[in-house]
């Protein structure tokens, strides 16, 4: 029987259960937890499209080291019954390695589990939690599953009491009661880590999901009005944004659609007001049109988009990386504009931030692609510094007639807002000259097109490009964007401790392409591009780009199970060992 795991080790704990069971209840009082004990983690939700009811689960990953993506296994699995589990059984890779708690009462495991070689034991939660007045057996699960991964007790509850305090005192209390019958219940033999010694203070963490941190990345930017319509995964930034841009001064308005939405954008930062919306790829699909005006028209907007599984409809509920054509090159005419990829959870905040300051900067569109294991995924982690400044735009000249669209030296032109006396200026999408009047002059056409090429070519974006981590003189270099980039780190780091030389490079900055510092970061190294789409869609852009050398490989894997660090490895070493040596 397996003992105790390393403590230096990620542990990963998954509660799963029919919608409406507290299944994620169970998961966030578990990472608070794992806070309070001074610990970091990631806890990812799995839920299917049905407005009301099906599956749930909360997956847990923890240790005493920052946790950036999904391990290859889970640990440690409490199944609060077995309604719909089959749904999602492959998102919870178990062996004969896993340890798995199942209530009797709600029947036999499937067949998945049982083939799977678990260990298996049944444990009475609901019957335990009937025992106590309000008891709930999602909590009776907390204090078991809690007590096996090494969680204090005094940490379980304390968590509990936060997590459930809008909920009044008896609710907290009938919970910590089964908590506590939970955590009883566990054995000592089947501890998968010993407990964890309380911490001599707790220290400062990020308690935040991405979609939290894109907002907070808006407001330290400046942002002061946000247009949008509702669309999963993308509305949970849009409600914590309202109540703190009201508290700003700012404003959130629910557009009637994501047409509209994106106009009005296009209004407030015409009237000097940074403006943000978020959606997922049906929403950017009706955006588009509105994004050529704003480069048209060279005003600044930013458009997040919280990628899902697609086309159409797709999987609302999961993550994928697909909508990265769409974003590149979905605009109509010669269009250029900017787009960003947040690298991680934390790093939504800086790279929103980032966005919003290049807008402005560079009088354009610019579109962030972040997703639903970015967005609606929540980490205990290190909290990410406030290191981009709020926005500014550059002032008009005092002599001579105002030429809102002169062509200057580095592309951008003089801007001003409505009031300034002597500085009206004509903006919408027709072409123009240098004045903004109408003009379908081929000289015009010519000069206005290079001039919004030209300005996003010449600037200096500095290291914020990409993220860059590994050997200098790598074998492997590993290529890749977005959430991908905890697991490719990770999938580095165990092939670096295996004696290979590896390199990685995230992709913050997608548009315009940094295709020389990027050529520079790779070396003579062998590429391998990581990407979670159908379709090796960065693969193909950066072969277009010429940014790639020959031998480069994909590895693009769609939705919605995520891409984990051992099967990144296996690719990886199967790629510098062609024979099938191992790393």
């Amino acid at each position: 029987m397996p003992g105790p795991r390393d403590a230096s080790a990620p542990l990963t704990v998954a509660v799963t259960g029919a919608g409406g069971s507290g299944a994620v209840t169970a998961g966030l009082i578990l990472l608070e937890a794992v806070a309070a004990a001074g610990l970091y983690g990631l806890l990812r939700r799995s839920a299917g499209p049905q407005i009301r009811g099906g599956e749930s689960a909360a997956l847990l990953r923890f240790g005493p080291e920052p946790v950036h993506c999904a391990g290859d296994r889970c640990d440690l699995l409490a199944a609060l019954d077995w309604a719909n589990h089959e749904r999602f059984a492959d998102e919870i890779p178990l062996d004969a390695g896993s340890l798995v708690l199942a209530d009797p009462a709600t029947g036999p495991p499937p067949a998945a589990v049982v083939e799977s070689d678990t260990r298996l034991r049944e444990m009475g939660f609901s019957s335990s939690a009937a025992e106590r007045d309000g008891g709930r057996a999602n909590m009776v699960a907390v204090g078991a599953a809690g007590a096996l991964a090494g969680l204090p007790l005094a940490a379980l509850l304390d968590a509990a009491g936060r997590t459930l305090a809008d909920k009044g005192q008896a609710v907290v209390d009938a919970a910590r009661a089964c908590i506590r019958s939970g955590h009883a219940l566990a054995k000592p033999e089947d501890r998968l880590r010993e407990p964890v010694p309380p911490p001599p203070a707790v220290p400062q963490r990020w308690h935040i999901n991405g979609n939290e941190a894109a907002g907070l990345g808006a407001l330290r930017a400046g942002v002061r009005f946000v247009a949008a319509y509702p669309i999963t995964p993308a509305s949970e930034m849009l409600e914590w944004l309202a109540p703190r841009l009201e508290r700003l001064g700012g404003t959130l308005l629910q557009a009637e659609d994501e047409l509209a939405s994106v106009n009005m954008l296009i209004g407030s930062a015409f009237g000097g007001v940074p403006a943000l919306t978020a959606t997922s790829g049906p929403g950017l699909s009706l955006m588009l049109e509105g994004i050529g005006l704003a480069v048209a028209s060279e005003t600044p907007i930013v458009v997040v988009d919280v990628m899902r599984g697609g086309p159409s409809t797709g999987i609302p509920t999961k993550s994928e990386q697909s909508d990265l054509n769409a974003a590149l090159y979905g605009l109509h005419g010669d269009a250029p504009h900017l787009v960003l990829a947040a690298l991680g959870i934390a790093d939504c905040a800086h790279t929103v931030a980032w966005a919003v300051q290049l807008a402005w900067q560079l009088q354009t569109a610019a579109i962030v692609l972040s997703d639903q294991s970015l967005g609606q995924s929540r980490m205990v982690g290190e909290p990410a510094p406030a290191t981009v400044p709020p926005v500014h735009h550059a002032a008009p000249g005092d002599d001579g007639p105002f030429r809102r669209y002169s062509v200057t030296e580095d592309g951008v032109s003089p801007m001003s807002v409505p009031g300034e006396t002597g500085l009206a200026y004509t903006a919408d999408g027709l072409e123009h000259d240098p004045a903004g009047a109408p003009s379908s002059r081929a000289a015009d056409h010519a000069a206005q097109l290079d001039k919004r090429r030209h300005k996003l070519l010449a600037h200096d974006y500095g290291p914020d490009w990409a993220e860059i981590t590994g050997a200098a003189d790598a074998e492997l270099c590993l290529v890749t964007v977005g959430a991908c980039r905890g697991a490719v780190v990770e999938a580095a780091e165990r092939l670096s401790e295996a004696g290979r030389a590896v390199r990685t490079v995230a992709l913050r900055l997608l548009a315009p392409l940094k295709r020389q510092a990027l050529l520079d970061a790779v070396g003579g190294a062998r590429v391998l591009v990581v990407e979670q789409n159908h379709g090796a869609q960065l693969f193909h852009y950066l072969l277009a780009e010429q940014a790639l050398p020959e031998a480069a490989r994909a590895l693009a894997r769609p939705g919605p199970l995520p891409l984990r660090p051992g099967e990144i490895a296996a690719a990886a070493a199967a790629l510098m060992d062609p024979d099938g040596g191992s790393p």
